[in-house]
């Protein structure tokens, strides 16, 4: 069974287009005209073992804003297109990810029901053009669309580009673990058998 997904998104403020394989070797084709972002983006694919393509031509002009924020909610669409109904998968899935003096820990479920809890320290605002108050923003975004529960959690880091780089290590090891085939699992991770949003919030 093909996981994987296809977006186009196109608004006034951006176009935006993601493929992805959840069961890929992690390849990576990404440009947003935000090169930290794309280097973020890059890491989610590659330790996510995701191949990941995205091409996003947005009002820079303006700011980064709209280009990495519709980015995110076309990602994560794109995402849950591939997981469908997530048969099969672990569901759960946590990492601790260390980057020299940083480390974050992430915890995600394939819940269907989108809910973050984002914890970083202060940090510079900017990383080249890539302003670093967007990086809880992302995953708001991200989250909404995927639908799913995501906690991330630096617990220790004071180098901008260090912090925000292990949470999306953290979370592509994450995601990984929680999207990972398992053999033992018959049918939908759930004893209501759905994982949507739609449904009953128990799971």
């Amino acid at each position: 069974m093909s996981r994987t997904g296809r977006v186009e998104r196109t608004t006034k403020e951006s176009s935006v287009l993601v493929e992805i394989d959840l069961d890929g070797n992690g390849t990576t084709d990404v440009s947003t005209g935000v090169p930290f972002y794309d280097h973020m983006l890059s890491q989610l694919g590659k330790h996510g073992g995701f191949d990941l393509t995205v091409r996003t031509v947005g009002d820079l002009e303006v700011d980064a804003h709209h280009t990495v924020e519709d980015t995110a909610l076309a990602v994560g669409t794109a995402f849950r297109e591939a997981l469908g109904d997530a048969a099969g998968t672990r569901r759960f899935g946590d990492s601790l990810v260390p980057l020299d003096e940083s480390l974050c820990q992430c915890a995600v479920d394939l819940s269907g029901r989108p809910y973050l809890v984002h914890v970083e320290p202060e940090i510079v605002e900017l990383i080249g053009s890539y302003d670093t108050t967007l990086t809880r923003h992302i995953f708001e975004s991200f989250v909404a669309t995927a639908q799913i529960t995501l906690h991330v959690r630096v617990l220790e880091g004071r180098n901008a580009h260090h912090v925000v780089e292990a949470q999306f290590k953290s979370f592509a090891r994450a995601l990984r673990d929680a999207v990972a085939l398992d053999a033992r699992v018959v049918g939908v991770p759930s004893t209501k058998g759905t994982l949507s949003s739609k449904e009953s919030v128990e799971s």
